[in-house]
Formats: C-alpha cells, structure tokens, sequence
C-alpha cells in the first residue's frame, strides 16, 4: 500500500490520536452552521447529564430554539469561556456546558459527571452558509461547543503552516462567519509535521499568529 503524505494522512493520524483518547468522532451533517455547534453531541449532552432542567422548557415545542437562541446571543455578548465557565440561564432552567476536571481528592460524583462531558473531533467541516463548498479541516468541540479550528498542511504536497495556513486563514476564513467570530471558538491553529502557529482572534489581514 502506498504511504499516504497529504493532508488527509495528518488529518488522519489526529484524529486516530484524538478517538484514543477517548474522544466522539463528529460528522458534518451535524454542525449548525447559522449557531456553530454540534446538534448531536450538544443535545446529547444535554439529555444525558441536565434532563430535568430540559424538563423545565419543554412545555414550550420551540424549546430547541429558545436554548440555542439564548445560547448564541450570550456567546456574542461575553464569548464562550464565560458560557463554559459560567453556564447558561434560560428562562427558569440553567445548564452547564462543561463539567470541571476533577482533582486527586475529588469524589466519585465530581468524576463522573467530568467522565460525561463529549469531546469530539470532525473533519471537513462546511461551515459557512454562503459559501457552501468552503470546508475547515478539523474542528474540536466540548459537548457540541466549537473550541478549536485547525487548517492542516503537508510539505511533501508543497505547502507548509507558516505561509501557506496563515495566508489561509487570513484570505479564505471570514471571522463574520458564525464559527469563526471573535471568542466563539477559543483558538485556531495553523498546523504541518513540523510547526503550529496559533491565533485567537481572526481579523483578515490583521490576524497575528503566534
């Protein structure tokens, strides 16, 4: 079998390292793209460890939308490492979106409800509504929050992190993009077999790459 050397092979060994370690492999047909998140992981989630508080708002058949709404409007406003700190209120019920890690002295129930959290990774994700065609190459989620971006390059296809994935993020990424708004995700990386440069914040030609 011939060696694969292009970006799939690096997607691919990422991603094998990732399920290893106990993440959820994410599909595409799952992501929001008008809310940036992972409907399935992000409901599961949900149902799964704060069914009662659902319980609270499914009198209402929107409720769906209500959570997601509410979800993105707060995200906007104070980005998503308050909303995975902190939480969200809706209505009479709140949710966590994230489960802290637990500590040597932590008992059993600080475990497991870290043990519940879903991190996932999905490839070729098409995240833009305008621009259909358009895919990132790995997208990193807590329980259906978007965290990190990756755009993977490969020497032997001529192309490497430094030139050609900054040029990328900064020509092709659009920040206006839900994904990719400033603090909605909390990193996006630039990546080869031999180097990674990272930003927080993307801004076209402005964006800076540490």
């Amino acid at each position: 079998m011939a060696s694969q050397t292009n970006e799939e092979a690096l997607e691919s060994c990422i991603e094998s390292s990732l399920l290893k370690q106990g993440f959820y492999k994410g599909e595409n047909k799952d992501f929001n793209k008008e809310y940036a998140i992972d409907e399935k992981r992000f409901w599961d989630f949900l149902e799964s460890t704060q069914a009662d508080e659902l319980e609270k708002l499914k009198r209402d058949p929107q409720y769906k939308l209500k959570i997601i709404q509410r979800l993105d409007k707060m995200i906007k406003k104070y980005g998503i490492l308050k909303i995975l700190k902190k939480g969200l209120d809706v209505d009479d019920a709140h949710f966590k979106f994230f489960f802290i890690a637990p500590l040597a002295s932590s008992g059993q129930e600080i475990q497991k409800r870290f043990a519940s959290n879903q991190f996932s990774v999905t490839r070729q994700v098409t995240f833009s509504n305008a621009n259909p065609l358009l895919e990132l190459d790995m997208v990193l989620f807590i329980n259906g929050l978007p965290i990190i971006t990756m755009e993977l390059k490969n020497h032997w296809t001529g192309q490497n992190a430094r030139y050609h994935g900054i040029k990328q993020y900064k020509e092709d990424r659009d920040p206006k993009e839900p994904l990719l708004n400033f603090a909605r995700c909390i990193v996006h990386f630039a990546v080869d077999t031999d180097e990674a440069f990272m930003t927080t914040k993307l801004e076209g030609d402005k964006t800076f790459f540490l």
